[in-house]
């Protein structure tokens, strides 16, 4: 079983897989309206501070601090 960890801890170029969501159903609605859901994998882009930017099939997505902390991921091999 592979440990888990929050997104913001992701390096830049690793990819993850997301396991979970800790957040509100209104915040499971928008990143589902984004395409993020459990099981997506994404790839870190860009990162200032603990804001994250991840590439999700072909689309970047910004996600600020409140958000990235609230998604845990797995890293992929």
């Amino acid at each position: 079983m592979t440990k888990s960890f929050l997104l913001h801890e992701c390096s830049i170029g690793q990819s993850c897989r997301i396991v979970a969501i800790d957040g509100p159903r209104r915040l499971q609605h928008r990143l589902l309206s984004l395409g993020l859901r459990i099981g997506s994998e994404v790839s870190v882009v860009q990162q200032r501070g603990k804001d994250v930017v991840v590439m999700n099939t072909g689309n970047r997505i910004a996600l600020g601090e409140t958000i990235a902390h609230h998604l845990r991921v797995e890293a992929l091999h």
